[in-house]
This record gives structure tokens, C-alpha cells and sequence, in this order.
């Protein structure tokens, strides 16, 4: 544990989006909302474009902390507020960027704060996983 101090990044990632990814996420969670594939619905409903899926961002936005951890059983919690929705281009679709930093140390508990970006806004707030790290 005394290799970790707060302030460092454990992990880094970003994760292409197109509306391919969309659709592939869709049929696997069941959650075929047309507003994550159809340019009118989304239009229709106020929205600025198709966006991704909020549980398709969290997901992605744990994965390099689990890649760092090296065992998913070692996440504790993972909370994430939902402050800006990832809107997919049609053409260029969207890369959502992930950086994960350690934002607090107690005993043998390490909450990682994540810094989550796409199209260089912040798309998730307040997003913290409190995990056990791996042993140094």
C-alpha cells in the first residue's frame, strides 16, 4: 500500500464510441431506446444527438481500474452522478477518456476518483470506486 499516495494515476484509457457500439450495447443490455440510435427520436425529445447509453459510459469508465486491479471482486462500491450525456456522432461517433486517481487512503481501502471526458466536457461527476488495491 505505501506505493500509492493520493494525487497519483493508477490507470488511463479512452474508449472509441461509434453508433455501431450503440447498437451492439443495445441488443446486449435489452435497452433498445431509440434515442441511442435514431437521430429523430432523439431530435424529437430535445436531445442534442443519439447518446450513449448512462450504463454503457459506467461501464466503461470502471474498466481501467478493474484492468489496474487485476480482480473485479476488489471494487467495494463504484458510485457515479450523471452530469452530461455522450452524444454519438453519426459519422465520427465519440471517444470517451477515462483518468483514475487515487483521491483518499484509509487502512486498506483506496477510493479512486475518475475523471470521465467526452468530446472534452466531463460526462460523469462525483465518480468514486472504493476498492482494495492490489498488493505492491
Amino acid at each position: 500500500m505505501s506505493a500509492l499516495e493520493v494525487g497519483a494515476v493508477v490507470a488511463e484509457k479512452s474508449f472509441p464510441l461509434t453508433r455501431d457500439s450503440l447498437v451492439r450495447y443495445a441488443g446486449a443490455s435489452g435497452d433498445f431506446n431509440p434515442i441511442h440510435y435514431r437521430d429523430d427520436v432523439a431530435a424529437s425529445v430535445g436531445l442534442p444527438g443519439v447518446l450513449a447509453h448512462g450504463m454503457l459510459t459506467m461501464g466503461l469508465a470502471i474498466q481501467p481500474v478493474i484492468e489496474w486491479l487485476g480482480d473485479p471482486g476488489r471494487v467495494l462500491d463504484y458510485q457515479v452522478r450523471f452530469t452530461r450525456p455522450v452524444v454519438v456522432d453519426p459519422e465520427v461517433g465519440t471517444v470517451v477518456s477515462v483518468v483514475a486517481k487515487v483521491g483518499a487512503i484509509d487502512d486498506d481501502v483506496v477510493r479512486i476518483d475518475l475523471t470521465v471526458t467526452a468530446s472534452d466536457q466531463t460526462v460523469l461527476g462525483k465518480a468514486q470506486v472504493r476498492v482494495r488495491p492490489p498488493q505492491a
